[in-house]
């Protein structure tokens, strides 16, 4: 069975939306439009409820994230540094987008976090 829940937010003219769905042992969290520090802590506390939940598997989707800044690669680093000190549960999908993707690999943070390829 599946579970799911929506949240949508939009500042400053930036578009970004979450949603949540259980099914299985997963918990996916699924970001869409654009991450930078205004949204940064509604993911954290998304994340946060996830981790405290009983979920083999927390599966963070950025396949359909579009942009992305200095401050959401801090968080993916954070999330990981967590997740490994918390039983290594999350994974990530990579962006579908070339400038997300971009930024994760110039960063260096693509050869650290966990991307199920």
């Amino acid at each position: 069975m599946s579970q799911g829940k929506a949240t949508k937010t939009a500042m400053d003219g930036r578009n970004f939306e979450f949603r949540s769905e259980r099914s299985g042992g997963d918990e996916r969290i699924h970001l869409l439009g654009e991450m930078d520090l205004s949204v940064i802590g509604s993911v954290d506390r998304e994340m946060r409820r996830a981790e405290s939940g009983d979920a083999d598997r927390i599966v963070l989707d950025l396949r359909e994230l579009e942009f992305l800044d200095a401050a959401g690669i801090r968080l993916l680093l954070h999330l990981n540094a967590r997740s490994k000190s918390n039983g290594g549960r999350l994974r990530i999908t990579r962006s579908g987008f070339p400038q997300v993707q971009r930024v994760i690999d110039l960063t260096g943070a693509g050869d650290v976090l966990p991307f199920l390829d």
